[in-house]
This record gives C-alpha cells, sequence and structure tokens, in this order.
C-alpha cells in the first residue's frame, strides 16, 4: 500500500516553486505541466505528493509526517534553500529540529496554503 496525500494550495506556481526549489521534490511529469494544472504530481525518491487547486478535493491545511535519516541536515539544506521561518517564530519546531517528549526529533515546514509536512527521525537511545 502506498498513501499519496492531496495538498491544496491557493497558488499553483507558488506551490510547485516552493516544494520544488527548497523541499527537493521534482515534477514526475515535467513535460506535462502547467501552472494552470488544477493537480499537480511531485515525487521526492518513493515519495509522491499531489498538489491540486480544485476546490473539492481538499482544504488547506492538511498535515503529513515525513520519516527521514539526516533530519538536522535535512533543515540545514532547507534553510540554505531559502526555506523562511520568520512567519513561525512562536514555534519552536518550525525553527530547527527539536526533541519531543515522544521519542521523536521533528521540525515542521507549513507552505503558504497552510499544509504542513513534519519532518521526524526516531531519537537514538
Amino acid at each position: 500500500m502506498k498513501l499519496i496525500p492531496l495538498f491544496k494550495c491557493v497558488n499553483m506556481e507558488e506551490a510547485i516553486n516552493f516544494y520544488t526549489g527548497i523541499l527537493d521534490f521534482e515534477l514526475k511529469y515535467p513535460n506535462e505541466v502547467s501552472y494552470d494544472d488544477w493537480v499537480v504530481d511531485l515525487i521526492n525518491g518513493d515519495a509522491e505528493l499531489q498538489l491540486t487547486t480544485l476546490e473539492g478535493n481538499a482544504k488547506p491545511g492538511f498535515v503529513v509526517y515525513v520519516r527521514v535519516d539526516d533530519i538536522d541536515g535535512l533543515f540545514k539544506k532547507y534553510i540554505q534553500r531559502g526555506l523562511d521561518t520568520s512567519n513561525k517564530e512562536g514555534s519552536p519546531v518550525h525553527q530547527g529540529p527539536i526533541d519531543q517528549t515522544w521519542g521523536w526529533r521533528e521540525f515542521y515546514v507549513t507552505d503558504s496554503s497552510g499544509n504542513t509536512l513534519r519532518f521526524c527521525k526516531p531519537i537514538s537511545s
């Protein structure tokens, strides 16, 4: 089984640029994509994500957990690529990886439409 989340976005061009320019996603069908498309498929390794502007598909504010191996390195890379955390200054988990009491090291990235990817890794004992 494989789940493919569907993120509602307000501006398709802005969303594509954010996910491909900062978060390592690629267009699954690069020769067939237009910023006017209603649904765009993105890939990152085995992970898939769909972006949509259709009203009936989803509502903004969706959350997905993403398990990764190098959580600190990944956050650094995103910051170097231009990830802006200034609009989430009151949220430590948006400012960098933190160890959570439930045994995960996590950081969150929220797009301009309010969808959040929660990057996580189990804390080693």
